[in-house]
């Protein structure tokens, strides 16, 4: 229990759960954990692991955990938090994306233990009777009781008829996998929730659920998000990697030392108030980034990265291998330069950081939100530790 609740933000319903571990001690029949997970988009970063983690602590309980790639449901597009209906995928644009998910996910769990599905094993074969017979499983009454669906209802924004059957498919999957428990994060609830109802209405008994928080990006503020590039890829460079998680706040730290660590709550505790009392809290966070490079690179990659963090601002170096962009010809504005290396993820953040005195080319700093680079090759830094040669023909 005490693994559980570390870091969820609800367990549903703790008493079920309990009794399922204690069943599950006595008979020495494992429980089956579920978490899907659809393929909406190639990479996986560190916001996708805090319930991965979840299931690794599980998993290391000795339960079965079942990881389930949502390849039927993403043709649906899962409607939780939007107001707007989601653009549909072709199947191609699913199976591409789907193609490295596991091998992603096999960074946090142990693949020989763990059971991969597709729900389009089930999905495909229900077929128009079998929707049918499923919808009718459901009330449009408890549907609307979804907080995005009754806004857009109200607002009279569009709400399309498929959009209701992503939260009876993912509720679908439990019957099919019968579940134990599923594991999301805190906006799957009412799709978890759904989980429970069909299963008691299949005759199975109802899983627990089990909500882990949405983690805040290197901002502190939005969730951690590749299109509000405040993300840490997994399968980032292991200096990139370091890097960013050596620029979050202090206070971040953290949480996600409660949400990504695998140290004890012990050990985190004691490290804390270690920094309360006087330590510099820069050694906790070296910690927590060599823990999380570690993991998915390797002890040897973090400890390059750290020698490589440590020279680039502790000595002024600049990193020895960093990304290179041919940019086509000359002259080109320093904002374009920006963008189109991947530098500034949008033109206004390319203005600010100029603005802010952020942006050196060549060890200088510029300011001229109007400059023009003229042919050649140039070493350029963005903050404090991005960095990308560029050339111009």
């Amino acid at each position: 229990m005490d693994v559980s609740r570390r870091g969820c933000d609800e367990l549903l319903v703790e008493e079920e759960w309990q009794r399922k571990l204690i069943r599950s001690a006595a008979s020495g029949k494992p429980l089956r954990i579920k978490l899907g997970l659809d393929p909406t988009a190639p990479d996986l970063h560190l916001g996708h692991t805090v319930v991965l983690n979840k299931m690794r602590q599980l998993q290391d309980l000795g339960h079965t955990v079942i990881f389930l790639i949502g390849d039927f449901t993403a043709m649906i597009g899962d409607p939780s938090g939007r107001n707007s209906t989601r653009p549909a995928l072709t199947r191609e644009q699913i199976n591409e994306n789907a193609a490295t998910y596991f091998e992603q996910a096999a960074m946090v769990l142990d693949r020989t233990r763990t059971e991969i599905r597709y729900n389009s094993e089930w999905g495909d074969q229900l077929g128009a009777r079998g929707m049918i017979e499923l919808a009718a499983r459901y009330t449009v009454a408890r549907m609307m009781e979804r907080d995005d669906f009754s806004k857009r209802f109200k607002a009279g924004i569009p709400i399309s008829v498929h959009e209701f059957l992503y939260p009876l498919m993912q509720g679908y999957d439990s019957v099919a996998l019968q579940a134990d428990i599923e594991l999301g994060g805190t906006d799957q609830k009412f799709n978890l929730l759904v989980g429970r109802e069909l299963q008691r209405e299949y005759g199975q008994e109802p899983q627990c659920i089990l909500t882990m928080p949405l983690l805040e990006g290197l901002d502190g503020v939005e969730k951690m998000s590749k299109s509000k590039g405040n993300y840490v890829g997994i399968s980032e460079a292991p200096a990139e990697m370091f890097g960013k998680l050596m620029s979050i706040s202090d206070e971040l730290m953290w949480r996600y030392y409660e949400l990504l660590s695998f140290r004890p709550m012990s050990e985190i505790v004691s490290l804390r108030r270690a920094c309360d009392e006087g330590s510099n809290p820069r050694d906790a966070k070296i910690a927590l980034g060599s823990e999380i490079v570690a993991r998915f690179h390797g002890r040897a990659a973090a400890e390059a990265a750290l020698a490589e963090f440590a020279a680039r601002f502790r000595d002024g170096a600049m990193p020895e291998d960093m990304p290179e962009f041919a940019l086509g010809a000359a002259p080109l504005p320093l904002v374009q330069v920006l963008k189109r290396s991947g530098l500034a993820p949008s033109t206004s953040e390319a203005y600010r950081n100029i603005d802010q005195g952020g942006v050196r080319i060549d060890g200088s700093r510029v300011g001229e939100r109007s400059l023009q680079l003229e042919a050649g090759s140039y070493v350029i830094q963005v903050g404090k530790r991005r960095f990308a040669r560029v050339i111009l023909g």
